[in-house]
């Protein structure tokens, strides 16, 4: 039996719910990796001052920016490549692959070209203050430097898991976070760096990540492969990757507008509570790796069993998925709720940061139980090329409620509005999607019934 077709019997056979377990776990490793090292760079520069501790929120939204087009790179080519590989057309599968690594390289590299040239009022557009903006600048310079390295990573990352094989994307995606973790101190404090210590750490971290993530594609342990030649020359395809990764990039660019309204709504209460929300959206994302990776382990399985006409299976992968997900989440944030001071103080000990986190981390934990609901309902509508629900449903998950929240609630609740923003979001784009979803998964079960029916 061959590589291809030992995976095409993995991924219509398996039962759905070992097989996404199988495919998530690795992921969830990874991902958990990937956002406690992003969680370091915010606990260790924090330990320096609180315009450090407010310069990582200011950066998260430019390291928002480059996830967004790797992102919708990765995800645009790994949809296809998992439906085409379900349908066994392994040749234009590779054409996507190397499509969009070699696009990611170019965006990376011209993204970190123009920030560097206008790295000063980058920063500022991104909700720096005065006080900030030093430290941002140390911070944000390396991450404009690991640019090209960042948005390919997602490329190849996405790739991996579209393919089945979600342990080589966990080595990389660890190795590199494992380094950065491991670089901090030493580059932070051990050679007095300060802020622009953390930035150097996560360049130096991403690059090796990304060799380490191109090796499998070299060494022919993927199905598909990346070659300059295989680079398409039909502007189609370039089309279908960018508009089936736009509601990744949606998703991921929507969220680092919010978190720079969000940085630019809060300086009006100083750079502690820019700190303080900085903190929060770290602590947020660790919580909802767990969840994410559940569903990102979904996906392949959702976009192959698609494109292999095995509805039921798609169906039952959903169900799955969002109701696990919803429960590891209900468990995660409960206890976060009950030692949301103890949290926040494992970053700054300042009374007005430890104030406005502990409460801004009790609503969010609250709304986040049901983010799966939008966000894995985003997820099956993309990996099954549903191009216009995936993206209506990452508009309203990442910006389309929160940023209109962030406008309006603080002119009525001042803080606390700042502070109920995300999590009324959260909660009013999971009952948005609840409709969608259902009448796709009626359509699936009459879809899968019709082909049982005229099965020979």
């Amino acid at each position: 039996m061959t590589n291809e077709e030992a995976k095409y019997k993995r991924m219509t056979e398996t039962p759905v719910s070992k097989l996404i377990l199988t495919l998530a776990v690795p992921t969830i490793i990874s991902m958990m990796i990937t956002t406690i090292y992003n969680t370091a760079d915010t606990f260790f520069v924090s330990k320096i001052s609180v315009a450090a501790s407010g310069a990582t929120g200011i950066v998260f939204s430019l390291m928002a920016v480059l996830q967004a087009f790797g992102f919708m790179l990765g995800h645009g080519a790994g949809s296809n490549i998992s439906r085409l590989l379900g349908a066994r057309k392994v040749d234009h599968a590779s054409v996507f692959l190397s499509t969009s690594f070699f696009l990611a390289l170019l965006v990376g590299l011209l993204i970190g070209v123009l920030g560097l040239v206008f790295l000063e009022p980058f920063m500022l557009l991104l909700g720096s203050t005065a006080t900030i903006l030093p430290e941002a600048k140390a911070y944000g310079t390396f991450i404009l430097l690991a640019a090209p390295a960042m948005v390919a990573s997602c490329v190849m990352n996405n790739v991996l898991r579209y393919e089945g094989i979600a342990v080589y994307a966990m080595i990389g995606l660890t190795s590199g976070g494992i380094l950065n973790m491991i670089l901090d101190p030493v580059f932070i404090f051990g050679l007095g760096l300060g802020t622009a210590g953390a930035g150097l750490a996560t360049a130096v971290s991403q690059y090796i990540g990304a060799f380490i993530l191109l090796l499998p594609f070299l060494r022919g342990k993927t199905v598909t492969k990346i070659s300059l030649s295989s680079f398409t020359k039909n502007i189609a395809d370039v089309g279908n990757i960018v508009l089936t990764g736009m509601p990744s990039m949606m998703r991921q660019g929507l969220n680092g507008l919010a978190v720079t309204l969000l940085n630019l709504q809060a300086a009006a209460y100083g750079d502690a509570a820019i700190a303080a929300f900085s903190i929060v959206n770290r602590c947020c994302g660790l919580l909802f790796s767990m969840a994410l990776g559940i569903g990102q382990g979904f996906q392949p399985v959702s976009a192959f069993n698609y494109g292999a006409k095995k509805y039921g299976r798609v169906r039952k992968a959903y169900l799955f998925t969002v109701f696990t997900a919803m429960g590891i989440l209900l468990v995660l944030c409960t206890l976060c709720r009950i030692h949301a001071e103890s949290v926040i103080m494992l970053f700054r000990k300042d009374a007005d940061v430890v104030t406005v986190g502990a409460e801004a981390l009790r609503w969010s934990c609250l709304g986040l139980i049901t983010l799966p609901l939008s966000a894995i309902g985003s997820m099956l509508f993309q990996s099954i090329g549903k191009k216009g629900r995936a993206m209506l449903l990452a508009l309203m998950q990442s910006g389309g409620i929160f940023i209109p929240m962030l406008l309006i609630l603080p002119q009525f609740f001042g803080l606390t509005g700042l502070e109920l923003a995300q999590p009324a979001a959260y909660v009013a784009a999971g009952l948005f999607s609840i409709p969608l979803v259902l009448s796709f998964l009626s359509s699936l079960k009459r879809e899968d019934e019709e082909n049982v029916q005229f099965r020979p």
